[in-house]
């Protein structure tokens, strides 16, 4: 019976605008430099997670669904994903800016990769002075439109800006145009696929001095092309972001507050994640686990009854 959270090795993913604020954050020591991405649970084929501690040491998350199935999913979960674990959760540092994006719907995607689209959301954990968040259109285009000004370089004229600020929260459903820009450390939680459209890069170049790939044609079919007059998004109370996909909550705790109940409205898993400060997790059994910024844990399905105590800022995220 799986009576304990689950932690697992990060998956340090270094890219060309990646910078050196993961490992002190999370608190670890590596060699590793340019580290742009921690993978801190995946699924993806080829960067499964493997838990890192305790008895399930050595063992994939995809060996434990599969041994677990319900017990670790919840069983509506199980029902609707089967053995495949619905979400990937990064921690992300921007050094540069990243590419303009845009990923597909669950549609697109299965029609052409045989996979699942991806919506994710972003919280924000750090900036430097002026850093941006890009999300949206802020003008109205046409796919034609769009093609032109990714060939002219105008394409940045029409996307929506943000500057970004500790505590923000931006939803990124499928079909949205979205960037990184320099100088942002975040969370991001996403459904498990690894597609993505790049439509624009600022003529940067790979490390053999050659133009990174656009996908102008595939992005065209993708792209959302509604204007929204607002894409940052304005929570109230706990809950940062919710859709078909994932339940965020956001939870402030006080050490001198009692403990915090750890809401468990869908039958699922939950991910803990620790943006700052510790807190002591306790579950139904009576055994408590201490987690530390910049930690991940995987809370089975059956581990309910949840609270926190300590100081600290957690993200609880379900699917």
């Amino acid at each position: 019976m799986l009576d304990q959270p689950l932690h697992f090795t990060p998956y340090l993913k270094t890219v060309i605008w990646g910078g050196e604020r993961i490992a002190p954050f999370k608190g670890i020591t590596t060699d590793k430099t340019g580290i742009g991405e921690s993978w801190e649970i995946s699924a993806v084929p080829g960067h499964v997670s493997v838990v890192d501690r305790g008895p399930y040491k050595g063992r994939t998350l995809t060996e434990l669904i599969e041994e677990f199935g319900p017990e670790l999913m919840g069983e509506e979960n199980f029902r609707r994903h089967g053995t495949s674990f619905p979400l990937l959760i990064k921690l992300i540092d921007a050094r540069d800016d990243l590419s303009v994006q845009v990923h597909p719907d669950d549609r697109l995607a299965q029609q052409r990769h045989n996979c699942p689209g991806k919506t994710e959301m972003w919280h924000i954990i750090d900036t430097i002075p002026g850093a941006k968040i890009y999300a949206g259109l802020k003008e109205k285009i046409t796919p034609e439109e769009y093609e032109k000004r990714v060939a002219d370089n105008t394409i940045m004229e029409v996307i929506a800006s943000y500057d970004s600020a500790p505590g923000d929260t931006f939803f990124l459903p499928a079909g949205r145009i979205h960037a990184i820009g320099a100088g942002n450390l975040l969370a991001e939680i996403q459904q498990t696929s690894d597609i993505t459209y790049r439509i624009y890069d600022y003529d940067r170049r790979d490390k053999d001095g050659n133009p990174r790939e656009l996908h102008t044609s595939q992005a065209r079919d993708a792209i959302d092309y509604t204007v929204h007059s607002d894409y940052r998004s304005h929570p109230e109370g706990s809950l940062l972001a919710g859709c078909r996909y994932f339940d965020v909550r956001r939870l402030d705790i006080d050490s001198d507050s009692a403990a915090t109940p750890i809401e468990h409205p869908r039958d699922s898993f939950t991910i803990i994640m620790c943006l700052d400060g510790s807190a002591d997790i306790a579950h139904g059994n009576g055994c408590v686990t201490t987690i530390h910024c910049g930690d991940t844990l995987l809370y089975p399905a059956t581990l309910r009854e949840l609270t926190a105590s300590g100081t600290a800022t957690l993200l609880s995220v379900q699917s």
